[in-house]
């Protein structure tokens, strides 16, 4: 038993135990799904739960599935109310996690439907790493170029690419992993975007570099933009960049924005977390929660 009590399951709120799908799917034997992780943020002082970029969650959602050419699942509208009954339905008054997934249910290989959703919603608090920093290994696995797989999109089996780096970075002493692309560019962490900070300059891996088309990056560009009056360069990153950068972080849903203060046991910057990664770790900290109340389009209420 989780500690949770539901889930969803193709349009029906389900006890944790049966939420569940046949060995023999598709989405077991090949990994023929997509994915989304969606986070949940609670504010004491108003009592809400509220869910961060849900429509932009969404878009990309059905973008993965587009170009996986899966057949037409369910619709935004009925996958927002989805979210939200779940939430609900769990009572949560905490931070939670959110992963939603459209999956092949049955057929062979070259199946394209028939489609399933699933989402799940667990308690998630802040990571130690966001306040303390992390260290990361270049990785010797490389990014898989986007004419291998897709990288650009949350396809389930894109993620043994990252799984495979930050497991030998765990093994070699390390909290993550950064991957260089086929061309010997920085691409990312493993599930995560990246930024360095040289000369006062923010910069992170183009889109053409083998990421992921991250909605936590891309709120980073906005929020450097809007606070701190950085606008973010967008191009090539060299691994020797890495090391002379005075700040570097990555961020994603999940991770939300970690600092990065030792790459391959070379202290970055002052081996602390730096000022401007530090200013945008509060400022996406209050966005997300409510307690900054810009951007309430970015923000959509539970209870």
């Amino acid at each position: 038993m989780s500690m949770v009590e539901f889930a969803y399951l193709n349009g029906k709120i389900v006890h944790w135990d049966d939420a569940k799908v046949h060995i023999f799917a598709p989405v077991a034997k090949y990994g023929l799904g997509v994915f989304e992780g969606i986070r949940g943020y609670w504010n004491d002082e108003a009592q809400q739960l509220y869910l961060f970029r849900v429509a932009e969650h969404l878009q990309r959602y059905a973008f993965s599935q587009k170009a996986m050419r899966f057949d037409q699942g369910p619709s935004s509208e009925e996958l927002t109310k989805a979210l939200v009954r779940l939430c609900r339905a769990n009572g949560f008054r905490t931070n939670v996690h959110i992963r939603m997934m459209a999956f092949i249910q049955s057929g062979e290989l070259e199946a394209t439907g028939p489609i399933g959703t699933a989402v799940t919603a667990l308690p998630r608090e802040t990571d130690r790493q966001i306040a303390e920093g992390a260290s990361v290994q270049i990785s010797s696995w490389m990014r898989m170029p986007d004419n291998v797989m897709p990288a650009r999109i949350k396809c389930n089996a894109n993620y043994h690419n990252s799984r495979l780096a930050v497991m030998q970075a765990q093994r070699d002493g390390y909290d993550q992993s950064f991957l260089l692309n086929s061309r010997g560019k920085l691409a990312e962490a493993s599930a995560m975007c990246v930024f360095i900070l040289r000369n006062g300059q923010l910069i992170t891996p183009s889109g053409t570099n083998d990421i992921l088309e991250s909605i936590t990056r891309q709120t980073v560009i906005e929020l450097a933009r809007e606070y701190l009056g950085l606008e973010t360069v967008e191009r090539d990153v060299d691994r020797s960049e890495l090391i002379l950068a005075q700040e570097v972080f990555y961020c994603g849903t999940a991770a939300e924005i970690t600092p990065v203060i030792s790459i391959d046991r070379m202290v970055v910057g002052n081996g602390q977390p730096g000022p401007v990664t530090q200013h945008l770790i509060d400022t996406y900290g209050a966005i997300v929660t409510g307690k900054n109340d810009a951007h309430g389009s970015w923000r959509t209420p539970v209870f």
